[in-house]
């Protein structure tokens, strides 16, 4: 049975130590609910993986649930800093590998490919790649001049850089070394009691990420009838045979937004950029938010019905009828 409630799956699928891949469509989808779970489970040693990652990382640094970060960056999005993050990197060493989000989803990519790494041109020159475990520079074994013909023959490359400057093609690639995360938490839309998911709006690197992963958990807004799923193929983004546990959770990514259910909730960026800016003041919002409520049910009765109106879809915006008959 993949259906499990939210307790259930942190407990059974997020060990202390793991590597978690989470808020993977960068600004939106973030599963705070499941975030907010691994942190009253007292979860200890996590590796957080992410592209541009959002206040969740930040609230799980602050509640010492975080060992290691990989990513291209950490803050409150919408106000700037993220103040556990940077003093969890001041003044305790919390371990940071640096990326940019292209290499991020190159190390996913390779991950879900079965390869050790990928190549790129990205990021060569930055001082990403400085003291960084997961990028190496190597030597193309292909020229970029000597293109062959269908025929074996070499042929005339395309009009390139070095073509146009003068300068001689380089001959160097940034190998960005391969990641396959313990857990990756998605939150979806949609999903069948078997974790076949529908997904729609910026995906970022999920499917990358849900390739990639030794474990998945998907966290949906509702659980739906197989019917419903297979009616819209195309839509299916995560296929059942992947995902571990199926959660139904609504608002389970609040305040980040979710196409079709609830816009971004602004205000309450805000009010934690306030509210975390000293660590005391930090352990209060966990207490109020996380450890204080029971589950999600609990944390939207906090938040309060007229907000929650407030964040609900004003203007829909329908796809037009597909038809997959033949």
């Amino acid at each position: 049975m993949k259906l499990l409630t939210m307790r259930e799956a942190i407990a059974e699928l997020v060990p202390d130590g793991a590597s978690l891949a989470i808020g993977l469509q960068l600004e939106q989808m973030i599963p705070f609910a499941a975030g907010h779970e691994i942190i009253r489970q007292k979860r200890r040693g996590l590796t957080l993986i992410g592209p541009i990652s959002d206040i969740l990382f930040d609230q799980m640094i602050g509640a010492g649930c975080v060992e290691k970060v990989i990513a291209a960056w950490v803050g409150n999005v919408m106000m700037g800093s993220a103040y556990n993050f940077r003093r969890a990197v001041e003044e305790h060493g919390l371990e940071v590998v640096n990326m940019t989000n292209f290499t991020v989803a190159l190390a996913l990519q390779a991950g879900a490919m079965g390869m050790p790494f990928l190549p790129t041109i990205s990021a060569l020159g930055s001082d990403v790649t400085k003291g960084n475990q997961f990028l190496a520079e190597i030597e193309s074994p292909f020229s970029l001049e000597q293109e062959p013909c269908g025929d074996g023959r070499p042929r005339p490359s395309r009009p390139s850089e070095a073509r146009r400057t003068g300068s001689e093609p380089s001959k160097k690639l940034l190998a960005v070394r391969a990641l396959n995360p313990d857990v990756t938490i998605v939150h979806v839309q949609r999903a069948d009691a078997e974790g076949n998911a529908h997904c729609w709006g910026n995906f970022g690197v999920m499917i990358e990420a849900v390739r990639a992963a030794k474990r998945v958990i998907v966290v949906a807004e509702e659980i739906v009838e197989p019917e419903i799923i297979a009616s819209d193929p195309n839509r299916t983004v995560v296929p059942g045979f992947l995902v571990n546990a199926v959660i139904e959770c609504r608002y389970g990514a609040h305040p980040s937004p979710v196409q079709g259910y609830y816009k971004r909730d602004d205000t309450f960026f805000r009010q934690y950029h306030e509210q975390t800016k000293t660590k005391s003041d930090s352990d209060a919002w966990l207490d109020r938010w996380v450890y204080g409520v029971a589950d999600r049910r609990a944390y939207m009765n906090q938040l309060g019905a007229c907000r929650v109106d407030e964040l609900s879809v004003k203007q829909h915006a329908y796809a037009a009828q597909t038809d997959f008959g033949y």
